[in-house]
């Protein structure tokens, strides 16, 4: 495959400037200054998490921690220091509670969380949001966006009004510098489809878009996870220069190399949610060394720690690497005592002493609380950092960049021409006396463009999800502006194929040669597209998983097209009422209205002698052509209704 690059259509227009823009490199430019960030000192005091769940009780913390039986205990008297310039990472296996407790320090962990978590001796609050930056382990970006569009567009919706639009993307210009982004600047993304920049990139165009606020606090979630040690080293150095300029920097890390291991300043390492360790990196050998596990042999000091946190004693590996016995296990009896050792010399070395850390003076809370108290009254005052309007209209222009490629798909252009021509062959100008080819045909709009815009709809909401929340919980725009923006980003599209459709399948199928006639008709038929597609976006919206969205849209489509007036002429009066929540029985009903009126005649004999009303005949008969503003009415009513539920739904959707 390949390399993706950028299209020349370029939405924004970039200003003519160079990497000397950026914040940290022209400190004459006032309003970028009033980014600059102020040093936060973090302490967090016995933090504990639990969670619902069944019977479960972890053994190895102490018998006054256990977990209740219908409780999981997830992080269990968590404590720790981080100063401004220093790097934390924390350290456990797989399930220790390392992102958990990073997702509390971030203010966005919600359920039973008790402790203390303060910032410069302080809580969390707006203001201190818009000091946190926070990269999730995956890399949500948008494919088809390059690298610089995504740090605009980042820059544009995140930075407060206190700087122009040019002063925002000099300086993301500035961050790209920055990062080394500058060789893949004009570089799609990419996605599982087609192949973009690397990972390490992604990595840090998503660090990138967090260093755009200049944040105070940056917590990072994996950020190596999935790359080489070369492109894991190049991360972390650039983590390590960030912090150098007095950014408190938290870190989760699974398995580092001893050189990424000896980068950082502090680790915490966890088991199981207990912690059995806290302090300098460096001292970690030794410390372990000190409560009686010393190792023999030159080891990675996160090798060791990661042993020690499952429970496994430095000197059993390397018996069992010695004896070559594949089949030497630690039994779950030793893991326990490994872990209950531990846990007690953590709680009497470490624990104490951290403590009074926590209790000692913090200059910081000091020097910054009058600037904390006022960055917390504008928080209160503004809200958001741009308006509505400005939301809304560089989310369209970011949604219409994104999705040029999906919207002018080549392959669903082509089903929707193909089968209105090959529909324009089957219905070759049907003349006036077949009837009921020309109503199936009126029939045939109402319900392929009344599902084929609700299928299309049904994905909007549950493929956005992620980026949703990931956004939402960062504060960057209202849920409205989104909504609004992304609704109307898709309505060229949506709008465009249907009316190619009509046009060709119209007179080709022999329809009323009128022009007012055709005109009603396509309006008839996009209005059905508006209905249906809100319809998709409500089922998506609620259910927010693709397989069951499209579960239900099938068998809702199905009861539609049964109920839709044309196959069941005669429906039960237990389940008349079926037909009257179908769209598409509307929208046929007016297609036939606007196609006959009640005194039109049609040839019902072989001769033409006899003429027959159009309003006698059956699949006319069931649905009627009376009241046809009514059902304009109701169609309305849905189409609202529809999106009022999808817009109500997404609010549903859990971000902090």
């Amino acid at each position: 495959m390949a390399e993706a690059t950028a299209s020349t259509d370029t939405v924004i227009a970039y200003p003519a400037t160079t990497a000397t823009t950026a914040t940290h490199l022209n400190p004459s430019s006032a309003a970028l200054r009033r980014l600059a960030s102020f040093p936060v000192t973090l302490k967090f005091e016995e933090v504990v998490y639990k969670v619902k769940t069944g019977n479960q009780i972890r053994w190895w913390c102490s018998v006054g921690d256990r977990n209740s039986s219908s409780e999981k205990t997830i992080l269990n008297g968590i404590t720790g220091l981080v100063c401004p310039g220093e790097i934390l990472a924390m350290l456990g296996p797989s399930g220790s509670g390392k992102t958990t407790l990073l997702t509390a320090l971030g203010g966005r962990l919600g359920g039973k969380l008790s402790g203390k978590i303060t910032y410069n001796g302080q809580p969390f609050s707006s203001a201190m949001k818009r000091r946190t930056g926070f990269v999730a382990q995956e890399d949500v970006l948008y494919p088809h966006l390059t690298v610089s569009e995504t740090l605009v567009f980042t820059a544009l919706l995140r930075l407060p009004n206190s700087l122009t639009q040019v002063e925002k993307m000099e300086h993301a210009e500035g961050v790209i510098h920055e990062l080394g982004l500058n060789h893949c600047r004009n570089s799609m993304i990419g996605g599982p489809l087609f192949r973009g920049i690397s990972g390490g990139e992604k990595k840090r165009v998503s660090i990138g878009q967090e260093l755009l606020l200049n944040p105070s606090l940056l917590l990072l979630d994996e950020p190596t996870s999935g790359l080489d040690s070369t492109t894991a080293l190049r991360i972390i150095t650039i983590v390590k220069k960030l912090a150098s300029v007095g950014r408190t920097v938290v870190t989760t890390i699974h398995q580092p190399s001893s050189r990424l291991f000896h980068m950082f300043d502090k680790a915490v390492l966890l088991s199981g949610g207990c912690p059995i360790y806290h302090g300098k990196a460096s001292a970690a050998v030794d410390y372990f060394a000190s409560i009686g596990f010393p190792t023999s042999v030159t080891v990675n000091p996160a090798d060791l720690m990661l042993d020690l946190a499952n429970g496994i004693a430095p000197d059993f590996q390397v018996a069992t690497a010695e004896l070559g016995n594949s089949h030497a296990s630690f039994s779950e009896r030793e893991k326990r005592t490994v872990k209950e050792l531990v846990v007690s010399a953590y709680d009497k070395n470490i624990a104490t002493r951290l403590k009074a850390d926590l209790c000692g003076p913090d200059p910081n809370s000091y020097n910054c609380a009058r600037e904390t108290h006022l960055r917390d009254q504008k928080a209160r005052m503004e809200q958001w950092s741009t308006s509505w309007w400005q939301q809304f209209t560089v989310l369209l222009r970011r949604g219409m960049k994104e999705r040029r490629y999906e919207a002018f798909n080549r392959l669903r252009i082509f089903q929707v021409i193909s089968v209105a021509f090959l529909g324009g062959l089957l219905w070759w100008r049907t003349p006036p006396s077949h009837i009921q080819d020309r109503i199936a045909l009126l029939f045939f709009f109402s319900v392929f463009w009344g599902f084929f815009p609700l299928y299309n709809a049904v994905f909007t909401f549950p493929q956005e999800r992620s980026m949703l929340i990931k956004e939402r919980s960062s504060g960057m725009y209202r849920l409205s502006s989104y909504y609004f923006a992304r609704t109307v980003g898709d309505l060229p599209m949506e709008l465009a194929l249907p009316t190619a459709f009509v046009f060709i399948i119209y007179w080709m199928g022999g329809l009323k040669p009128d022009p007012t006639t055709f005109i009603l008709s396509l309006l008839v038929v996009l209005y059905n597209v508006l209905v249906s597609q809100s319809l998709g976006l409500a089922i998506g919206a609620i259910l927010m998983d693709i397989k069951q969205s499209t579960t239900l849209a099938s068998v809702t489509t199905l009861v539609f097209l049964i109920a839709g007036g044309y196959y069941v002429q005669d429906i039960p009066a237990f389940i008349v009422w079926l037909k009257y929540l179908s769209y598409s029985f509307y929208c046929f009903k007016l297609l036939l209205g606007v196609q006959f009126t009640k005194h039109d005649y049609y040839d019902c004999s072989n001769g033409g002698r006899i003429k027959c009303k159009v309003v006698d005949f059956p699949a006319v008969k069931a649905v009627g052509l009376s009241h046809l503003w009514v059902d304009v009415g109701i169609m309305a009513l849905m189409l609202v209704g529809y999106r009022l539920i999808a817009y109500l739904a997404l609010h549903r959707v859990k971000h902090r």
